[in-house]
């Protein structure tokens, strides 16, 4: 889950919705698994920072776990039938998940029924014996035979039944025997042409409008346009640490301006890629602004700035493209920004643009992509999977994150994205499943019956396009405290101009659950629920209502002891309400300076170190 905008791996992240994260990886899982290898659903679990990621530990509630950070995983397994499953380096509450009994054991193979394999992550292993015990078949990378020796002790000892070490080697058989019929089919040589035309039109549908003033966009034909921006002469494309890839093509907006029907006049850089200041490049870019109808600037977030192993220090986009964008501004008023980034960043200078398109990270064809959009030959259709609040400060989380020694406090509960935005009346620049068009969709004949919804879109533009539609629910009662909506459904219709069709969106079992922690096991409330369906969390366009019969659990919380929690404003809590929502103390966050350093520590510890000579 993006608990928080600077985590550094963001970037490969889904959603801050785990009903959306989850149905996302479902699909694709069943998609790799369908040419008979296997996919591997990873960080198992909340793993959501990448300082001390190898030994902190997560502090969260146990409704709050099941809810936010395990229900994708959930919809992962039992949706996707992964074959395999990987832990995350953290702890969560005192534990290494790989080593965690009611991580491993009691939900995923025993509630989710998961038969698959659990690897861990690359060197994430810490105990042997412990993460076997727990069900973590697979260490990666290998030991050369160090940790096997363990188990050989442990199994002559007592420490570990023969049948446990039976179980795990059963279920990796298993994915050998079911992964290894791929290599009796004959090799073909795929055709790469069309492979990119597929990552091209995976961009396309994914390229998000999120400003367009005066309808800059689509360009008009004859518009003399400036191109400028590092990105676009060096798309930035993936992010960075063990997600790259090689690409088999990668298109670069340069190389694909001849293409398209863009008037160019010309390219700057404008500014230097890792953040240092430029006058000279400054000064060029602003030359060639001054002569154009109409610039792109190409800006965004840089390799360095996102990659595995470390968290971003703000949300800011690096200092000299602002400065750039500053500058071209009062040169010309007509600025398109092409975004490249794939977390949250703060806008102060959105007034000073009047289109902007976001790539996000977009693959190896997304500079063609994007220029299709650009220029109208693609309608955008695409929409945030993340709220983008005006400031860093505004997040749930700020007060919390990261976890700077032990441990990692989630105070802020089940209100992470816009489920705090909204329940806490946070306005945001942009909110979770916001996108433009270039038509427009009316909303029409809501029917709501105990399966599920129906409803009319008329496309009433000029245009062919796509919009996602969204199924929020909300809960009006008040005896336990919820977020004010939570996405329950989706789906993306296609329409041509004065189109209508008729949208059915299912209720499932996830629909109007809630983790009980008295009854330890999801439960419905007896209340009345708002049905809303909107083009984004803020953008409701039809409301119903719907009495849903409960399953008559008591209620688990004591109101007048979480105030915070019942009111939606979590940006402060107290450790008092805090551990009066997990039901225990909080362990000290602070390391043990009377400890001997050992394998987990870091380098910053040794100023606690006592030595001589």
């Amino acid at each position: 889950m993006k608990r928080n905008p600077l985590c550094g791996r963001n970037f490969e992240y889904y959603s801050e919705d785990p009903y959306l994260a989850g149905k996302m990886a479902a699909v694709l899982i069943r998609g790799i698994q369908f040419n008979g290898i296997s996919a591997c659903v990873k960080h198992f679990a909340v793993n959501n920072q990448e300082e001390r990621r190898m030994v902190i530990d997560t502090i969260v509630d146990e409704r709050t776990l099941r809810e936010i950070y395990l229900t994708a995983f959930e919809i992962a397994v039992k949706e996707g039938k992964t074959k395999t499953v990987m832990s995350s380096y953290n702890m969560l509450t005192g534990t290494h998940t790989n080593e965690n009994m009611h991580l491993m054991r009691d939900i995923l193979r025993d509630e989710w029924g998961f038969d698959g394999v659990v690897v861990t992550d690359w060197g994430g292993n810490n105990d042997r014996v412990a993460g076997l015990l727990a069900g973590n078949e697979l260490e990666m990378p290998t030991t050369d035979g160090e940790t096997d020796k363990e188990i050989v002790e442990a199994i002559k000892s007592g420490k570990i039944q023969e049948k446990v070490l039976d179980e795990c080697v059963d279920r990796l058989l298993d994915l050998i025997f079911t992964t290894e019929k791929v290599f009796e089919k004959p090799h073909i040589n795929f055709d790469t042409k069309e492979h990119h035309q597929m990552a091209q039109k995976v961009a396309e549908e994914s390229i998000i409008l999120l400003k367009n003033e005066g309808n800059i966009l689509p360009l008009k034909k004859d518009a003399k346009v400036a191109v400028i921006g590092d990105f676009a002469e060096e798309a930035r494309y993936q992010g960075a640490g063990s997600s790259i890839v090689n690409p088999t093509i990668l298109n670069h907006t340069l190389d694909c301006l001849d293409e398209s029907s863009i008037k160019a006049i010309g390219f700057e850089p404008g500014f230097e890629r890792y953040g240092k200041k430029n006058k000279k490049k400054i000064d060029k870019a602003c030359e060639l602004a001054s002569r154009a109808d109409v610039v792109l600037l190409y800006i965004g977030l840089d390799e360095v700035t996102e990659a595995e192993g470390l968290d971003r220090e703000n949300m800011k986009i690096p200092k000299n493209q602002v400065e750039l964008l500053h500058a071209i501004y009062e040169v010309n008023r007509n600025i398109v920004v092409v975004l490249s980034c794939g977390s949250a960043v703060e806008m102060p200078w959105i007034d000073r643009v009047k289109g902007l398109v976001h790539g996000y990270l977009s693959g190896q064809a997304g500079a063609k992509a994007v220029l299709n959009v650009l220029t109208g030959k693609v309608n955008p259709s695409g929409k945030l999977a993340e709220s983008y609040p005006f400031r860093y400060e505004d997040t749930p989380s700020y007060h919390h994150f990261p976890g700077k020694e032990v441990s990692v406090e989630y105070r802020e509960g089940p209100y992470i994205g816009y489920r705090y935005y909204d329940t806490a009346n946070i306005p945001v620049l942009f909110p979770f499943g916001y996108g433009l068009s270039y038509t427009t969709f009316a909303y029409a004949d809501l029917k709501v019956s105990r399966k599920g919804v129906t409803f009319n879109i008329t496309n009433t533009g000029n245009h062919a396009g796509s919009e996602i539609a969204q199924l929020y629910v909300g809960c009006k009662s008040e005896a336990i405290f919820r977020p004010k909506k939570e996405l329950k459904g989706f789906k993306k219709v296609y329409l041509q101009p004065g189109e209508t069709k008729e949208v059915t969106i299912s209720f499932n079992d996830k629909t109007f659950r809630y983790f009980n922690v008295k009854t330890n096991q999801w439960e419905i409330e007896d209340a009345e629920y708002e049905i809303m369906i909107g083009a984004s969390s803020v953008d409701i366009r039809l409301n119903g209502n719907l009495h849903v019969e409960g399953t008559a659990a008591p209620v688990p919380y004591e109101k007048e002891k979480l105030p915070s929690y019942y009111s939606g404003k979590v940006s402060n809590v107290s450790l008092e309400e805090f551990e009066h929502l997990i039901g225990r103390k909080v362990p000290d966050p602070n390391w043990d300076r009377s400890k001997p350093l050992g394998y987990n520590d870091t380098i910053a510890q040794c100023q606690y170190a006592k030595g001589g000579f």
